[in-house]
């Protein structure tokens, strides 16, 4: 196997770097781009060695022969916590009803990895990210986990640069814009976790499920649930499977139980 085919396969810091690529990623311009960066981030830095931290990639430190801390890992660190404070303090006041953990799962589904690479996507993060020419032929530049990790690094830069008012100003506009529809894409609510918890916390008894029709040919059943609690039918539901006819019925019960909080008695 030839050698660079064989160096993808090696751990990114095993080794020593290919002094042909050294040259060529010493060589290779910044990006003259980032007030195009800046413009869809709504923000612009006044110190600009953040924003081009931001996006430096361990693999084009590791090809220039630079020490890794001087990636973005470190601002990614930051970050991190700074997006999930502004997150945590925005679902707080959201949701003033939602318990604790209800907030816990919304708060996952805003700031995994998933979430934060379609945000990326969303802004052509990828194209400014400083790389190895093996990381961005290997699709680097399209990979989930270096545009989650950058879009954090980025966060941290603005915190750095303009304060905490600067980097909320920044994730309510590219993170928790349109939050409303990726909780709900995400199918956050779990009707049946939510439906156990509120009756067992209250009566230490779970609700039951039973199907009670079951209509159609086989490639196109529909399933009718009821979810029960004491002999008293709290809702019902249908759906192509019993999972999702359960959802459903789960559905159905809350809502009644958040209109009437007596109805179990």
């Amino acid at each position: 196997m030839a050698w660079d085919a064989l160096r993808r396969f090696l751990p990114p810091w095993g080794g020593k770097p290919d002094p042909s690529e050294v040259a060529a990623e010493e060589a290779a311009p910044l990006d003259d781009n980032l007030p195009e960066l800046e413009r869809r981030l709504g923000y612009v830095f006044r110190d600009r060695s953040l924003l081009t931290n931001a996006l430096l990639h361990r693999s084009h430190i590791h090809v220039t022969g630079q020490d890794r801390e001087q990636s973005n890992e470190r601002l990614e660190f930051l970050g991190d916590a700074v997006l999930g404070m502004v997150v945590n303090e925005d679902l707080f006041h959201r949701f003033p009803d939602r318990s604790e953990g209800d907030l816990t799962k919304m708060k996952s589904l805003l700031v995994c990895g998933a979430r934060l690479s379609e945000v990326a996507v969303d802004f052509d993060l990828g194209i400014h990210i400083r790389m190895s020419r093996s990381e961005a032929a290997t699709g680097g530049r399209q990979r989930s986990s270096i545009l989650a990790d950058t879009t954090e690094a980025l966060i941290g830069a603005v915190y750095l640069d303009g304060g905490l008012e600067a980097a909320k100003g920044v994730i309510q506009r590219v993170v928790l814009g349109g939050s409303e529809k990726v909780l709900a894409r995400r199918s956050l609510r779990n009707y049946k976790s939510r439906l156990q918890e509120l009756i067992q916390a209250r009566y230490k008894s779970p609700p039951r499920y039973k199907v009670v029709a079951v209509d159609g040919p086989d490639h196109d059943r529909q399933f009718q649930v009821v979810v029960m609690f004491e002999g008293k039918v709290l809702g019902q539901g249908e759906g192509q499977n019993k999972k999702t006819a359960e959802q459903e019925a789960a559905r159905e019960a809350l809502e009644k139980l958040e209109s009437d909080p007596d109805l179990l008695g």
